[in-house]
């Protein structure tokens, strides 16, 4: 099982709800988003192995984006590597667990409620897809075309 499958099952085992790929409203794209039961925001970047952090150092920017940063890696990750005010959760398996709580960094207000309607617009149009591929799949091909 990949990375992100045992972080979103973690999430979801918290009674959070998470969404893979999320894109963020400054260009990037976070591994997972989950928004928790008090309507925190929380950022986990899958990390597989120590070139992929030593060379994605695009992880600092995360934090403007979230009240809690967590990187995932699995059980051979040299977690040296990995900063301290970051939350770990490490992979074994199809299981991943809490080593290392995330500091929390309030987001604004107003910073909160852009990311929560971006969260929901996605997991809404992901829904949709899902329950409606070939309607998807026809606006999708409508919208490329003008």
């Amino acid at each position: 099982m990949s990375i992100t499958r045992a972080a979103m099952r973690h999430c979801l085992a918290q009674a959070w709800s998470p969404l893979a790929e999320m894109p963020l409203p400054d260009g990037r794209r976070a591994d997972i988003m989950a928004i928790t039961a008090r309507g925190d925001v929380v950022i986990i970047e899958a990390k597989s192995g120590p070139r992929d952090f030593l060379t994605d150092q695009k992880w600092p920017s995360y934090r403007a984006w979230c009240d809690r940063l967590y990187f995932a890696v699995d059980l051979d990750f040299p977690q040296a590597l990995l900063p301290e005010p970051v939350g770990l959760l490490v992979v074994d398996g199809r299981e991943a667990r809490l080593c290392r709580e995330a500091p929390t960094h309030a987001l604004a207000p107003a910073r909160r409620r852009v990311l929560l309607m971006r969260f929901a617009m996605l997991a809404g149009r992901r829904l949709a897809a899902e329950q409606d591929p070939w309607g998807a799949e026809e606006l999708r091909l409508a919208l490329r075309a003008e």
